[in-house]
């Protein structure tokens, strides 16, 4: 008996089979704040969001290249993470309007916590982190930023906000 040959899928198959496998790794759904140089309130609905160590407690979240939060997380230093519910799915909403239709921020309820100087959190999640950058990585398209958890609260009662991708190599 010989041993066949192994396929080689094409690079079409092979990314649609990539997808499609990543696709099935659920992720949660968390709010990502920081602020501009101008010290404006920003944020943006996250997936890729992860606990990185217990000690110090450390958390990545991957922002995209082509998003501004990446240069405000940088410049402020300070990044904070809400962790949406269950229940949640309109407190992203805010967070998909174009520039020029208003900061998210007016329609959701959120505070700044610890000093006042740093990101705001959603009032309503589920729990928020408030983090201090501690570096980055480049990762591809991405860049995961690292943070330091400096304070932080489980605001309720309930379960996280989880989801999955039909393709595993696009948001949509």
């Amino acid at each position: 008996m010989t041993a066949s040959e192994p396929t080689v899928p094409s690079p079409a198959d092979s990314d649609t089979s990539i997808g499609a496998a990543l696709g099935r790794v659920p992720s949660g759904l968390f709010i990502v704040t920081t602020v501009d140089a101008n010290g404006a309130a920003m944020g943006f609905l996250g997936s890729f969001v992860q606990q990185m160590a217990f000690t110090p407690p450390t958390v990545a979240v991957a922002v995209s290249k082509e998003r501004g939060h990446l240069d405000a997380i940088r410049a402020s230093k300070r990044f904070a993470i809400s962790v949406l519910g269950e229940n949640d799915k309109g407190l992203m909403k805010p967070f998909f309007k174009k520039p020029g239709d208003g900061s998210p921020f007016d329609d959701v309820a959120s505070h700044v916590p610890g000093d006042g100087q740093g990101a705001p959190v959603l009032s309503d999640a589920l729990a928020w982190l408030e983090c201090r950058l501690a570096g980055e990585h480049n990762a591809g398209d991405h860049i995961v930023v690292f943070g330091v958890v400096q304070s932080a609260s489980k605001t309720r009662e309930g379960e996280p906000l989880t989801h999955t991708r039909k393709d595993g190599l696009k948001y949509s």
